[in-house]
């Protein structure tokens, strides 16, 4: 069979999904390499990349439906060597694009989305660099202290997204620069480039939490390290919650007799929407499921609101008085 990914991760071949994460995440975090730098052996931290890229590869292929049973029915080899059908499990005529080759980079990609915070609100956010306040974290107490050993203050960086980003979802590589100790515990600057997946729907305010990806301090263990969704302003729309907000300027005649109104969607599409009603001020079109995707319930938009704003002429000719009074019967009257 060559490798055994089940062997990897210390699980039977009856491994539940939830079983799945929870033994991922268990070695995940005791082989991080970033857990490993402090270890006087290059060696070592060599192993600890093996291993952290061994279980990263096992997690990929046995929490995927498709790819772990073509691996309990042909093994390592079968997998890599393409010879099975997108549609079937049976063996067929190579396909060189359906070939599965394991990139270290995903190693990365895959813990950092498995370790994602919440979608905790928070009200706006902090400059990149600027000071960090101490969160708590399911391993450490309200003081930030894990085994007696305290734990450095937890970075927080604005993340500025626009509309779009939140809108489609996107992919980010965010260039880091972190203070961590040598051996002999000298303070240096490391540089890495973290991935960042950003998730339709997401809000001002998310947090992307990076465990153990801040600064290190003498006597302490690292501090993470967390991404603060900030969104920049849309020259079209405004998000209200989940609802997006257009607004549209019509004239007085448009209001009366009707037109249509074209919006060109964050995803590109173009909406053609007739209003057939006489328009009065104050005036709100909502059309349904055309909002910003819902984060926690995939399938579901908010709602696109388009807000009428009828712009009245400053002045009138006699002669327009007269025709407007004849056309809406008008005619002198005297209110009560």
């Amino acid at each position: 069979m060559g490798v055994d990914y089940y062997n990897i991760l210390k699980v039977n071949r009856t491994v539940s999904d939830g079983e799945l994460k929870k033994a991922y995440k268990k070695l995940a975090m005791k082989w991080h390499p970033d857990k490993n730098i402090t270890s006087s052996s290059s060696s070592s931290n060599k192993i600890a990349e093996s291993k952290f890229k061994q279980i990263s590869e096992a997690y990929y292929v046995l929490s995927d439906p498709k790819k772990r049973q073509i691996y309990n029915l042909y093994g390592e080899e079968g997998l890599k060597s393409g010879q099975f059908d997108d549609d079937e499990l049976s063996p067929t005529a190579i396909k060189s694009n359906s070939r599965f080759r394991f990139d270290p980079r995903d190693a990365d990609e895959i813990f950092a989305e498995f370790f994602y915070g919440s979608d905790a609100a928070v009200s706006g956010g902090v400059d990149a660099g600027g000071g960090g306040r101490r969160k708590g974290n399911n391993n450490f107490n309200n003081s930030g202290v894990k085994n007696g050993v305290r734990k450095a203050e937890t970075v927080e960086n604005k993340l500025s997204c626009s509309l779009e980003e939140l809108y489609k979802g996107s992919k980010r590589k965010m260039q880091i620069s972190r203070i961590v100790l040598d051996d002999s515990g000298k303070p240096g600057t490391l540089e890495e480039i973290l991935p960042i997946h950003i998730k339709p729907g997401w809000k001002k305010g998310t947090k992307i939490t990076f465990p153990e990806k801040g600064n290190q301090e003498p006597g302490a263990a690292p501090g993470d390290l967390i991404f603060v969704v900030d969104e920049k302003p849309h020259d079209t729309f405004k998000r209200d919650g989940n609802d997006l907000v257009f607004t549209k300027r019509i004239t007085l005649l448009d209001a009366l007799t009707g037109r249509t109104i074209k919006v060109t969607t964050l995803d590109g599409r173009n909406l053609v929407i007739p209003l057939t009603e006489v328009i009065k001020p104050g005036h709100e079109e909502v059309i349904q499921n055309e909002g910003m995707p819902i984060s926690k319930e995939p399938g579901k938009k908010g709602n696109l609101r388009i807000k009428i704003d009828i712009k009245f002429p400053s002045r009138l000719t006699g002669e327009q008085k007269s025709d407007l009074k004849r056309v809406l019967g008008g005619g002198s009257r005297v209110d009560d």
